[in-house]
């Protein structure tokens, strides 16, 4: 019996660390209500064994996923969050008074989001890579980031000099109603690398998703988009929505529901040999086991390594979880609770990332576009 104790205090205490955790290294600055609130869970002992021991360990346990189902549920304060105590005991009293509804939900849905905002950081390096271009994405969701050309993008390139104005470039669809910001830098002294003139000629894309999702077709996907988007953020709530509104417009990429390792092989295959295949992903590796993430890493050199030099590999994750990605700059430039991804091109870092695209930061590595131009290697 001490043993089985042991197991479900440790277990708890995990799930406590992983909600304090996430309210300061991923909320913090970025949400309120949800800093706050997951805040609260890691202080509450009794809940944090509730959640020990009524999901499994893995995916089930991230905290995006609690919060999200709630919300998805229209449970209280859904959209702005507990305050103070009062606030957060009716909430903890809803949810565990419809654990079962809210169980059920996070059992079959997946926790991560589906921003196009991706796209502004992933394009300029798309516009480097010969074209045309075959897009095949790792952890699709909804395939909002299979179709950038459909987005207007501005980049601003942040200041050095105290009252002078960034400097500004645009491309993309000048029409759409979606634009996406990204504020760019480079470390050092450094040039700020120029953005893209246009997007890139793209021939072909595709997708694997364990949970793919079909926003136009199925409002309940769409509801559960967004209940993924955080309380407050009212801009990313919106840019989902218009970009849902521009998938009505174009044929749906094929994105296949099916484990990674075993459907990429195939996919690649559908690449057609004229044009550069790009497997790409973003914040989509860090659940997997440290062993797939091995497995998946060889994977894709093998498909890239048979492309005869037609095709790369484009990851956009959080540090650590390919750890083999690094550089002294990569390093120096980060601060232990960064949020940021790395963006890396053939397994060389180039750049920090906002978690939604909102920032690139260019390394002093790399960040020519000669580099564009080489294949992965193994």
């Amino acid at each position: 019996m001490l043993v089985n104790v042991v197991n479900v205090v440790n277990s708890a205490q995990t799930v406590a660390d992983r909600y304090r955790e996430f309210s300061w290294q991923q909320a913090r600055g970025r949400s309120d209500a949800h800093a706050e609130l997951t805040a609260r869970i890691g202080q509450d002992a009794e809940f944090c064994d509730l959640l020990s021991g009524s999901l499994p360990a893995g995916n089930a346990q991230q905290p995006s996923l609690l919060l999200a189902a709630v919300r998805y549920l229209d449970g209280p304060h859904a959209e702005h969050g507990p305050r103070d105590e009062t606030a957060y005991g009716r909430w903890r009293e809803w949810t565990i008074r419809h654990w079962d509804e809210v169980r059920t939900v996070i059992m079959r849905r997946a926790g991560r989001t589906n921003d196009p905002g991706h796209c502004a950081t992933l394009l300029p390096l798309l516009a480097r890579l010969p074209q045309p271009l075959a897009l095949l994405e790792v952890g699709a969701s909804a395939g909002l980031c299979l179709r950038p050309e459909l987005y207007h993008y501005r980049y601003e390139e942040a200041s050095s000099r105290p009252g002078t104005r960034p400097r500004a470039a645009a491309c993309g669809a000048s029409g759409s109603p979606v634009t996406l910001t990204c504020r760019t830098s480079a470390a050092g002294a450094g040039p700020v690398p120029e953005v893209p003139a246009r997007v890139p000629e793209i021939v072909w894309r595709g997708g694997v998703d364990l949970d793919p999702l079909d926003p136009v077709a199925d409002p309940d996907d769409l509801r559960w988009l967004r209940a993924l988007v955080w309380p407050g953020d009212g801009k990313r709530a919106e840019r989902l929505s218009a970009a849902v509104g521009l998938a009505r417009t174009a044929p749906r990429p094929g994105v296949v529901r099916g484990d990674l390792l075993d459907e990429l092989p195939a996919l690649a295959a559908e690449a057609p040999p004229g044009a550069t295949l790009v497997i790409f992903h973003s914040a989509a590796l860090a659940l997997l086991p440290a062993d797939r993430r091995e497995r998946f890493a060889a994977l894709v050199r093998s498909l890239l390594a048979g492309r005869e030099g037609r095709g790369h590999w484009i990851s956009q994750e959080q540090h650590g979880v390919l750890p083999w990605i690094t550089s002294p700059a990569h390093r120096a430039a980060r601060h232990p609770d960064d949020a940021s991804l790395t963006l890396a091109l053939d397994e060389r870092p180039l750049a920090l990332t906002g978690p939604y695209g909102e920032s690139l930061h260019w390394l002093t590595e790399g960040t020519s576009a000669g580099t564009a131009g080489q294949p992965a290697t193994g």
